[in-house]
């Protein structure tokens, strides 16, 4: 016979939104009972991989309408909660706790200690400290809604337990088990593909250069209007880093679509190839009897990717400077502003997997995150069709998104 346990808040998932919704309507209502299902061993996994193991928790952007600009979807829709809890108020939040954070020179903000363990602690400890029951190994199954108006939700778990709560929230991730319960409850469920994802190339100019990287590189998907800028780096796969995992979740659909075959054009100083000419023949002038092989312009660009570029350019190793001609020239600063690379497939982040798709954004109540459709069900993070680029965003949705549920949960 299945055992009954009630809540007054039942919340399916211990990620980050599911945590911060739990701890803040236990601490806005100290008699409310909150429980936290989490289906795996541990909660909070994908804290403790984030940012490298580092945890990357926010970042250093406080303006509303500046943080929107970072999530291909979903930045109309948090524009409103993001003027009720952004990043300062999370830095806050973990201040008062105990756990200072950091801005690095990218804007991306860690924990002192650069360990995600510290923030992992902060919020369990907190959970505790504020009543929270947390229950791992506890995989739901069903979700019922009330009978009447007011009612219960009745969530059925694999171990046989059966949950009831006024109010519940889902907080699963891309969990595809989870939005066919949900799409069985009515909602549209945006078809999901992955977000943040490196390009694989097989390219003669890259190989052997893996590891290397450029500071500001431009990248464009050739026939699309999708172009994205940072720092670019080399992999054995072919290329990964901000500016790439930037276009890869602009273009996230676009990509899918195109089944990730498609050609990009790169530019590895973000200079236009008529720049770069320009660049080149100054350079030219100022160190004729230099090697132009040995003799790179660019500080920072890597000198095994310089001396692949000039290669691919059909330059001879024993030319120097002087004696580089117009065409030659006009074939290096192409290889270096418009370089055409093939992308054949794509490689994601296993741990850190982010997609595009989720529960659809109309259907949801933005001022609490509280569905449209059913009263008392709320929901938080990868489970709604809201993702953004790297750099402490995905996790910012989720800390804003869960302290407006907690603070929804604590009013009722």
């Amino acid at each position: 016979m299945s055992e009954k346990i009630s809540c007054d808040f039942l919340v399916i998932g211990g990620g980050a939104a599911g945590f911060f919704a739990a701890i803040r309507a236990a601490e806005a209502k100290p008699d409310t009972k909150v429980i936290i299902l989490e289906k795996g061993r541990d909660v909070l996994q994908k804290v403790k991989v984030s940012g490298g193991g580092r945890c990357n928790v926010t970042h250093a952007c406080f303006d509303a309408r500046e943080l929107v600009k970072n999530y291909p979807r979903g930045s109309k829709a948090l524009h409103g909660p993001f003027s009720r809890f952004q990043p300062g108020d999370t830095i806050g939040w973990f201040d008062q706790r105990g756990v200072r954070l950091k801005i690095e020179e990218d804007g991306r903000m860690f924990p002192v200690t650069d360990n995600s363990q510290t923030i992992i602690n902060c919020l369990t400890q907190a959970a505790a400290k504020a009543g929270v029951e947390v229950r791992t190994g506890e995989n739901a199954t069903q979700f019922s809604p009330p009978k009447t108006p007011g009612g219960t939700w009745q969530v059925a778990a694999q171990s046989g337990h059966v949950f009831q709560s006024k109010n519940l929230m889902v907080a699963t991730g891309s969990s595809p088990r989870i939005w066919e319960l949900l799409r069985e409850l009515g909602h549209r469920i945006v078809p999901a593909v992955p977000s943040l994802f490196t390009f694989n190339i097989k390219d003669k100019r890259l190989t052997d250069l893996m590891g290397l990287s450029v500071p500001s590189a431009a990248v464009r998907v050739l026939g699309e209007k999708l172009s994205a800028t940072g720092p670019l780096l080399i992999t054995h796969w072919g290329m990964s880093g901000p500016g790439i995992l930037r276009l890869s979740a602009w273009g996230a659909r676009i990509l899918a679509e195109k089944n990730y075959a498609f050609d990009i054009e790169v530019s590895w100083l973000n200079y236009s190839p008529d720049e770069m000419a320009e660049e080149l023949n100054g350079f030219k002038l100022a160190s004729p009897k230099k090697f132009v092989t040995s003799q790179c312009p660019f500080p920072t660009l890597p000198r095994r990717l310089w001396e692949s570029l000039v290669a691919a350019a059909g330059i001879a190793t024993d030319l120097r400077w002087a004696d580089l001609g117009k065409d030659k020239l006009r074939k290096l600063a192409t290889e270096l502003g418009a370089g055409r690379y093939r992308v054949s497939g794509k490689s994601t982040f296993k741990e850190e997997f982010v997609t595009a798709g989720g529960v659809d954004l109309d259907e949801v109540n933005f001022k609490t995150f509280e569905s449209k459709l059913h009263p008392g069900l709320y929901f938080g993070g990868e489970v709604l069709d809201i993702d953004a680029i790297t750099g402490g965003f995905n996790f910012q949705a989720a800390w804003t998104g869960g302290w407006l549920v907690g603070t929804a949960v604590g009013q009722t």
